[in-house]
């Protein structure tokens, strides 16, 4: 442990014996808990939600981090308390305006745009004037005399504390014939070249389209192919020249006309666009989109206008990464970088990713439409769903409703709105609004919006935590509306630190408070080097070494941990640590009690007060009660058997439950250690009169006989049995002379006289097996017998005057066909032979 961590410990640990003896004082703390006692020093403790610091220099040892709504007087001079509150300075706010006409829920004009309205010179710590605001991006956060105003307030500064909320109302209202710069990206390669011609003559009918919503319209175009690089585009010298038929050399992005009134030069400009060709399928649309986006002076974009740039495709594209394929690894910088309206970089710079791409959309305040053929439009789609303020809708092949898309998709963006923010990951906007409903709900998004319609955010601002560096407790975010060029500009100051810890009449060097070997800070001493303590009186003289004499004071043996670990050792003795509860407390010489690790029973200490208390760890219970927990009961009562022996004189009453013993090898069971294997069963005993008594059955049915020897009890009939073991009852089975099966329950009571009371219940009707027929039976397994005899010697002989038939016939037919032909029998002769003389003449 080096020198400065042993100061360090030794400041905390004198800090803490204030808040340790101020559990004693006469002045109590509220027996709340709260985490306001265990901070030490004024940053920490006014980081902490409703704590209040007192700086007062002779304050004693009470905690000076409290909680004023928990304290019933406050100990501390009011003079002396730092308790700073969230505060919020107006410095801007215009009112809306529609036109010429102001719109509710801005700040109140009297005539004009708006009027700008702020709160005068209010000073605020550390914060920024009215006129050094940051503006939103892409345009101020005001308004200039007489242009619109859609976002109200403009500006405000915010003193805030650690988690404590603040609320602000944003109000966001379209103005109206808003000025809107319309920006169409083509690409521009062979396949596209039917959508060129068909665009070439619908610059008219899109500007016509545009100024029916707005009489401040301006039309742009440009286009892309893709990087002049292998394997983007063939680098063959011809291919350079005339990739395709018809083509013109390929380039990465071109600018061919600046935004502008003139439609007729929009549709000159598309009609002399040559097309292009590249080799892979995607395209190089994403260095085009950049560009368009940084270089606003090279377009045109306006400072106050609606931002739309189309996007037009029907292939894929690339992104940051596939500029390796053709050798360039230069990370694309995000930059403009045009010259003579040509993309430059394209062979120097990767493709931007889409993260680079919403960022800048963002930072200009630009809606993209991707108007994508159907073959790609599911792609865009999700690209859309990360590019802040973009939509896709499908393009038809040759790019005919390229007006109704365009037309389409922007009033979905105007009818919409969305607040976002760019505050930093300490600091949490949460939004909630009615939109144009009465129902408030979280959401940052309104739709459905016309021209003049009022919708009121209401934001919920946190600081969540206080940054380490104390320059970033001073930071400046917007919330705006997204695609909209005007924003609300917030100049927070985070509450982190006291100004008593550097100035002021509590802040003194070398303060005689603090012996002359500190400083004085907020009613505290910070010690020099050496030197500690609560008013620094100790020097390092004075530290306990690691084998020294006063460390071992502060240990219960050589062995043991230093104060038991629950503290620290201060010149040889042992200041315990405070817990934030008050009501739990560290004691002992070398803090090795305490009252709140004791056993606990469903979550109680010692199973509650009235069972017992928790001292130096160990549950010291009251009467009436023992164990580790004092949760079981030292009375009896619960063990006895109806028999009146303690758990039936077969086993011992331990926590109000009989723990059954075994003896000889029988163990006993039950609630009262009454049954055993071997034991007597009482169900037969029971058995005759309940069968005589119920059901007249038995070696008792004689009526004479059931009612001179059933005299104990009279069993109930049920008609169902419920069988509940926890009140101690037993249940039998039995079966009667007809083989009936029945049961019945009995338990017994004593009652106060001692004797035994024996309660029986009983099934009302027995479970009989139904009677059975024997001689039909015999009789019908008999006619079973005979009757398939009878069957099986029918089909014997059915089968077999069929089978002698068949052999019949064939025999018939062989008879038949024995009757030869003498003229076809071959070994027929007849019975005279010719012969002739060959040596006869004929005479």
């Amino acid at each position: 442990m080096n020198k400065n961590s042993i100061y360090f410990i030794a400041f905390v640990l004198l800090s803490t014996i204030a808040s340790i003896r101020s559990q004693s004082s006469t002045e109590k703390i509220s027996s709340v808990p709260n985490q306001c006692v265990s901070k030490t020093k004024c940053g920490p403790c006014i980081q902490t939600p409703n704590c209040a610091w007192c700086m007062q220099p002779d304050f004693g040892e009470r905690p000076r981090c409290f909680q004023p709504e928990l304290t019933p007087t406050n100990p501390c001079p009011e003079e002396f308390v730092i308790d700073p509150r969230n505060e919020m300075i107006m410095i801007k706010e215009a009112a809306l305006s529609r036109g010429g006409q102001l719109l509710s829920g801005g700040g109140m004009a009297s005539g004009g745009t708006y009027e700008e309205q702020s709160s005068g010179q209010s000073s605020m710590s550390g914060s920024s004037s009215a006129s050094g605001g940051s503006s939103a991006s892409g345009g101020s956060s005001g308004s200039a005399g007489g242009s619109v105003v859609q976002i109200s307030p403009q500006m405000v500064n915010l003193r805030m504390r650690v988690n404590e909320k603040h609320t602000m109302m944003v109000n966001y209202a379209q103005a109206e014939d808003y000025p809107v710069d319309l920006y169409y990206l083509m690409d521009l390669s062979k396949s596209m070249e039917d959508d060129k011609e068909k665009l070439s003559h619908l610059g008219d009918l899109l500007s016509d389209t545009m100024r029916n919503i707005t009489s401040n319209f301006r039309l742009g175009f440009g286009s892309f192919v893709d990087k002049v690089l292998m394997p983007y585009v063939s680098t063959v010298p011809k291919k350079l020249q005339h990739p395709c038929d018809g083509c013109e050399a390929p380039y990465g992005y071109k600018n061919h006309m600046k935004l502008d009134m003139d439609t007729r030069q929009f549709a000159e400009n598309v009609k002399n666009a040559h097309v292009s060709g590249n080799l892979d399928a995607p395209e190089g649309g994403f260095d085009a989109i950049m560009q368009a986006v940084v270089c606003e002076r090279e377009i045109g974009w306006r400072e106050r206008a609606r931002h739309l740039l189309v996007f037009s495709t029907d292939a894929g594209f690339h992104y940051a990464g596939d500029g390796k394929l053709g050798g360039v690894i230069t990370p694309n910088d995000g930059a403009c970088h045009m010259e003579r309206n040509m993309y430059t970089h394209s062979s120097i710079q990767d493709y931007p990713s889409i993260s680079q791409i919403n960022l800048k959309v963002k930072q200009h305040s630009i809606n993209i439409i991707f108007a994508i053929t159907a073959q790609q439009h599911e792609v865009y789609k999700k690209l859309s769903e990360h590019i802040e303020g973009s939509s896709s809708a499908v393009l038809s092949d040759d790019s005919s409703n390229v007006v109704d898309l365009v037309r389409e998709e922007y009033k979905k963006i105007r009818s919409s709105v969305e607040m976002k923010d760019s505050a930093s990951g300490s600091v949490k906007v949460t939004y909630f609004s009615k939109c144009l409903g009465n129902e408030r709900k979280q959401t940052n998004k309104c739709d459905g919006l016309s021209v003049g319609d009022v919708v009121t955010f209401e934001t919920e601002i946190v600081v969540t935590s206080c940054p380490e560096n104390e320059k970033d407790r001073m930071q400046t975010f917007q919330i705006y509306p997204v695609a909209v060029g005007e924003a609300l500009t917030v100049n927070l100051e985070m509450l982190c630190s006291c100004g008593c810890e550097n100035s002021g009449p509590t802040f003194e060097l070398n303060s005689p408070k603090c012996s002359g070997d500190g400083t004085l800070s907020c009613g505290i001493c910070e010690c020099n080097d050496g030197f500690f303590g609560g008013k620094c009186e100790c020097s390092k003289k004075d530290l306990d070494s690691k084998f020294g004499i006063d460390n071992l004071k502060c240990r219960a043996n050589a062995t043991s941990l230093e104060c038991s670990g629950q503290g620290n050792c201060v010149c040889g003795q042992c200041h315990c640590t405070p817990r934030p509860n008050p009501d739990e407390k560290i004691s002992g010489k070398f803090c090795e009690c305490d009252n709140f690790s004791c056993d606990r029973r469903n979550g109680l200490l010692c199973s509650g007060p009235d069972h017992g208390v928790c001292e130096c760890k160990t549950c010291k219970c009251l009467q009436g009660w023992t164990g580790d927990a004092c949760d079981c009961s030292t009375s009896v009562d619960t063990c006895m058997a109806p028999n009146g022996k303690e758990c039936s004189g077969n086993g011992k009453c331990v926590c109000g439950q009989c723990e059954c013993s075994s003896e000889k090898g029988v163990r006993y069971t039950g609630k009262y250690c009454e049954k055993c294997p071997t034991c007597p069963d009482k169900c037969d005993d029971l058995k005759s009169c309940v069968e005589c008594q119920l059901y007249g059955k038995g070696p008792l049915k004689d009526a004479n006989e059931c009612a001179k020897n059933c005299t104990l009890f009279t069993p109930i009939p049920l008609e169902t049995i419920n069988y509940e073991e926890e009140r101690d009852e037993h249940i039998c089975t039995r079966y009667d002379e007809d083989e009936c099966r029945y049961q019945f329950i009995y338990s017994e009571t004593v009652e106060k006289n001692g004797t035994i009371t024996t309660n029986v219940r009983a099934q009302k009707t027995p479970d009989c097996p139904p009677k059975v027929f024997l001689l039909g039976i015999v009789l019908g397994v008999i006619a079973a017998i005979v009757l398939v005899g009878l069957a099986m010697l029918l089909l014997w002989k059915l089968l077999t005057t069929i089978h002698d038939r068949r052999e019949f016939a064939r025999f018939e037919k062989e008879r038949m066909m024995a009757k030869w032909d003498t003229g076809e029998n071959p070994i027929y002769k007849q019975a005279t032979s010719t012969f002739k003389n060959p040596t006869y003449a004929g005479k």
